[in-house]
């Protein structure tokens, strides 16, 4: 066993890392100096009284009287076998403490066990971040298929969601956009990637809201205030199949009368031609 290890299982065993290397270096003498185990065991002369009187307090050490205080190490087998001691004091205390917090608990734990919030499976996102957050983790989630009502403002604007696209690549992924999408370049291109990984993708004039459908199982849709500004945003997660079911009956019909790519970027570049 190397040194580093020996001051290791020390430490483990109670000790700090300065007692643990005053020790290993007291054993090795029948006696020495503060200052001679403060150049043994490379510890700073300013510390080491404190180090010694502590060894001496747990039993690992001695001290010896005389015009020149000297320190010696208790035997092996008796140091390890006190430092043992103290651990299973500490540990019979810390199972009785262990065991007056569970009765603590355990009486609110039963309690809370009947209690049901009938509104459980429903969450309520308003900050940004969280929001980000939640659809990364509802975009790992999805098992077969995602369908998606995307319209601004956006959480996590097409071009930059590198994770949907991983998801595209590898599940059914039907998504449908406003044709508004046509008048941002970075957007269009973001929206294109997704259509080159897979996505099938379709374009209609409005969309009333924003509306992400995983497996049939889970439904996030977001709605801007109509009080508060145009960027406010409140998403709701609903874990709930029968709602989730419905709302894709209703995304197929929007999704089915809805323009593909290229219908879409045609009747795009119609429009612009004939306002310009």
């Amino acid at each position: 066993m190397d040194g580093a290890e020996l001051i290791s299982q020390l430490t483990r065993l109670g000790l700090t890392s300065y007692e643990a290397r005053a020790y290993t270096a007291l054993v090795r003498r029948d006696s020495f100096s503060a200052a001679q185990v403060a150049r043994q065991a490379g510890l700073p002369r300013q510390r080491i009284y404190d180090v010694l009187e502590t060894l001496v307090q747990k039993g690992l050490a001695a001290s010896r009287p005389g015009p020149h205080v000297k320190y010696a190490a208790v035997a092996p087998e008796l140091a390890i076998e006190r430092l043992l001691s103290a651990r299973r004091r500490e540990l019979s205390a810390m199972e009785l403490e262990g065991a007056a917090i569970v009765e603590e608990l355990m009486p609110a734990y039963k309690q809370g066990q009947t209690h049901t919030d009938p509104l459980e499976y429903i969450e309520v996102l308003r900050d940004r971040g969280a929001i980000n957050e939640r659809f990364a983790e509802i975009q790992r989630s999805v098992k077969r298929e995602i369908l998606v009502f995307t319209k601004p403002p956006y959480a996590t604007p097409p071009q930059e969601n590198e994770e949907g696209i991983e998801v595209t690549q590898t599940h059914l992924a039907r998504s449908v956009y406003e044709v508004s999408v046509f008048d941002d370049p970075a957007t269009i291109e973001g929206v294109r990637r997704f259509v080159d990984a897979g996505e099938d993708a379709r374009f209609v004039e409005h969309l009333p809201l924003k509306l992400v459908i995983i497996d049939e199982q889970t439904v996030m849709f977001g709605m801007v205030d109509p009080v508060a500004d145009s960027d406010a945003l409140t998403i709701v997660v609903v874990e709930h199949p029968s709602l989730a079911q419905i709302l894709k009956i209703a995304f197929t019909t929007v999704w089915e009368n809805g323009l593909t790519f290229d219908q879409a970027y045609d009747a795009y570049v119609t429009r612009r031609t004939q306002t310009a």
